[in-house]
């Protein structure tokens, strides 16, 4: 399993994110309590206890890219909080912005606490992601690394707001073909996991084109990943994926099966995409007209053609060591993952 002998990054991930979010006073302990209970630390009352929490694969891929490069995964600590606090205030302000109610099988931050103050803890984890980059300088990383790590990580976020207005623009824009929608997740997933790569990467060898080699790895692989979350929005169980089935479909989302299945030009899946809602009894014909076009065979050859760049990216870096073996074996679970 992808995920075999990997405790201890995890243990550590956890234990470096937490020790960037000090809660300052008591009058504030709910307002962290909120990011405390998305990021799966609390339930709704603040108790501290483990939830549902994500699987953690965008700090993996930091820390294994920095060993793997042959450098001291720990030192890369700081930069794989980063990317996942960065991740997870996206979520909060997504799921204001698409209206989900659940998220990994429990309510949003912005259905309990309301849209205003998950819009503030989502603020928050977006500062507090860039502060714990800070502690790079704890870890003895030079203030050059430290700026150009910076800059790495703003870019990053840059382009993840850039994906998600394309994204939202797209549920009413009759016409988006495939480059376009490429294009989006390119912005909208692709860019924080190849940040995650190169970051550590970055932080573990000198080399500009070995850190080029593990930043494309993860851009290619964060396109597969989308694809495959596409399809899972689709096609997934409800129990597995922890979202509602048909979820995306109501939401008018143009994921790349549906894109690819409008492109065929289907008169009745384009009259149903016009109009300005999808009503939940026309779900189970969209999803019938998709598998009639071929569209989920379409996704998945599209997401395994993004992992066998992203493994041909990562055997150029020219590496062989046991960090190396499991990004192979993280890029091969992502694909083929069915939550």
């Amino acid at each position: 399993m992808a995920f075999d002998n990997l405790s201890n990054y995890l243990t550590a991930i956890e234990a470096e994110m937490k020790a960037s979010m000090a809660v300052s006073e008591e009058a504030l302990a709910p307002y962290y309590g909120m990011m405390f209970y998305h990021l799966g630390w609390a339930d709704e009352s603040f108790s501290l206890r483990e939830q549902k929490s994500g699987k953690r694969v965008r700090p993996l891929l930091c820390l294994l890219s920095c060993e793997a490069c042959g450098g001291d995964w720990h030192r890369a600590l700081p930069a794989a909080a980063t990317v996942e606090l960065t991740h997870n205030f996206s979520l909060i302000h997504d799921d204001i912005e698409d209206g989900s109610l659940e998220r990994r099988h429990r309510p949003t931050v912005w259905s309990i606490w309301g849209q205003a103050q998950a819009i503030n803890a989502g603020d928050g984890l977006f500062a507090i992601s860039r502060l714990a980059l800070q502690r790079l300088r704890e870890r003895g990383v030079p203030p050059e690394q430290i700026v150009h790590a910076f800059r790495v990580v703003d870019e990053t976020c840059l382009a993840l707001t850039e994906g998600q207005y394309l994204d939202l623009t797209f549920e009413a824009q009759e016409a988006v073909s495939v480059e376009m929608y490429m294009q989006m997740i390119g912005n909208k997933t692709a860019s924080l996991i190849g940040c995650a790569t190169q970051l550590g990467s970055l932080l573990g060898t000198a080399d500009r084109e070995t850190v080029e080699h593990y930043r494309i790895f993860g851009h290619q692989l964060g396109l597969a990943f989308q694809v495959i979350d596409d399809i899972l929005g689709i096609w997934g169980e409800e129990k597995t994926t922890g979202k509602g089935v048909g979820e995306d479909i109501v939401n008018k989302k143009k994921s790349l099966p549906v894109v690819y299945a409008l492109q065929k030009g289907d008169r009745q899946l384009r009259e149903i995409y016009s109009q300005e809602s999808i009503a939940p009894r026309e779900v189970q014909m969209v999803i019938e007209k998709l598998d009639s076009l071929g569209a989920r065979e379409y996704a998945r050859q599209t997401a395994t053609q993004h992992r066998q760049l992203a493994l041909a990216a990562l055997e150029k870096a020219d590496t062989q060591n046991r960090a190396q073996d499991k990004l192979q074996e993280l890029a091969l679970f992502l694909v083929e993952r069915e939550y």
